[in-house]
């Protein structure tokens, strides 16, 4: 993780993020009740206190959460606040809006933001300009800023498609993001490519919910291939049977990316770099 051009204070929340010291994150997404309603998990705070020493580097969460939540979880997770919202409701769910800022989020103890955009929705005009305004906050701020940017709008027909992964990927690092998360592009060598085009770490969504560990394992393993920084995994992660055995198994392999397991299950050390 180059931090070179990082004030002391920005870097310093990077190091936090970055907390396992090998350039890799796993961060489990915890946003999704304001687009789709209740996370059906149990209870949140219950969640965060399985997610604590699992190795899951980071959690997202909206603002109002932090009231219901005990500060003590975050002593090895870091906090990222996200800003931008929509709901599954709105006659444009893919139309995300601002609803919090940077320097709440400093009050409320957050170590980073986030933000949504969606290239191809009819208002990604302002969802770009909202992205831009905050990475100016957290220039001013000194905070760590994830992009979460995805194609997806009424013109588009393969989100997954590599160049439009890559576009996203690239437009939140051109716009002052430090860290993106994106969809997966199909393959690890596809995925390369967009990684390769990104002067920012890439961290992939953490796909479909599925009920079986091996295709998920397979799922990260695969991204991890292809050079991505990690995974940013919500569903997969909460509606599990157990989410803290989940994250921790999940982490392992995020941060042990010597020792992926293959598609059978079987152990491949690979010689990746960091």
């Amino acid at each position: 993780m180059a931090v070179l051009n990082a004030s002391f204070a920005r870097g310093l929340r990077l190091r936090r993020l970055f907390r396992h010291g090998d350039g890799r994150l796993l961060v489990v997404p915890l946003d999704h009740s304001v687009t789709d309603g209740p996370l059906r998990c149990g209870d949140l705070n219950s969640l965060l206190g399985s997610l604590t020493g699992t190795g899951v580097d980071a959690v997202v969460l909206h603002k109002g959460s932090l009231r219901h939540v005990e500060h003590g979880w975050f002593g090895d997770m870091s906090l990222i606040m996200h800003l931008s919202v929509s709901t599954r409701l709105a006659p444009d769910p893919d139309a995300k809006y601002l609803v919090a800022d940077v320097e709440e989020a400093l009050r409320l103890g957050a170590d980073a933001v986030s933000v949504h955009v969606n290239l191809g929705s009819p208002q990604e005009a302002r969802q770009v300009a909202d992205m831009a305004a905050v990475a100016g906050e957290c220039d001013r701020w000194n905070v760590p800023l994830l992009a979460m940017v995805y194609a997806r709008g009424p013109r588009i027909s393969n989100s997954r498609a590599p160049e439009l992964v890559a576009h996203a990927a690239t437009l939140a690092a051109d716009l002052g993001a430090d860290i993106v998360k994106t969809d997966y592009a199909g393959t690890p060598e596809q995925m390369a490519e967009v990684v390769r085009s990104c002067p920012i770490p890439v961290i992939v969504a953490g796909g479909p919910r599925s009920a079986d560990t091996a295709t998920v394992l397979a799922y990260v393993a695969d991204a991890l291939r292809g050079g991505a920084a990690g995974v940013a995994m919500g569903r997969n992660v909460f509606q599990a049977d157990q989410p803290g055995w989940m994250a921790a198994t999940v982490a392992r392999l995020v941060h042990e990316p010597r020792r992926v397991p293959d598609r059978d299950g079987a152990d491949e050390r690979l010689a990746l770099s960091l």
